[in-house]
């Protein structure tokens, strides 16, 4: 008998702690990418980037619909209480689009990060540097010791 995957890794540190969903792909700069279908793929921020962000009140896209990205292109800027933070693209591919839910709720990218509250939408292929649940978790690991260092 073969024991199924889990769909979440449950994940803490210091005073950190979230469910990450272990069949998303990750990004070291905290976004995650999910397969929406075969060839889109739907990109958030991960619990860890939201908290540090804080609530979020506004946002904006400078990548218009149907137009070519690639990895690491700046295509928009959120702003939270505590940071803005420019947006970046973690596929290369064809832009979908931004969530059309968040334009009336934008609170859903901190209520509900992995699922509801995504970001955008890109047809396409993720960069070679995302990762799975297990490397991310590492990259948290160090993230988080180095903010524990400094404080």
């Amino acid at each position: 008998m073969s024991e199924q995957t889990p769909k979440t890794r449950q994940y803490q540190r210091a005073r950190f702690v979230t469910q990450l969903p272990a069949h998303y792909l990750y990004s070291p700069s905290h976004f995650w990418a999910a397969r929406q279908d075969e060839r889109t793929w739907r990109v958030g921020f991960t619990k860890f980037a939201s908290r540090m962000l804080g609530e979020m009140v506004d946002y904006g896209f400078d990548a218009p619909v149907d137009a070519l990205v690639t990895s690491g292109q700046r295509i928009g800027w959120i702003e939270g209480f505590k940071a803005v933070s420019d947006l970046f693209c973690i596929i290369d591919g064809r832009f979908a689009g931004p969530n059309p839910a968040l334009e009336g709720d934008l609170a859903l990218v901190n209520r509900d990060p992995y699922g509801a509250g995504w970001l955008y939408a890109v047809v396409g292929r993720p960069d070679s540097t995302c990762v799975n649940v297990d490397a991310y978790a590492k990259v948290l690991d160090e993230t988080i010791d180095r903010i524990v260092e400094k404080s």
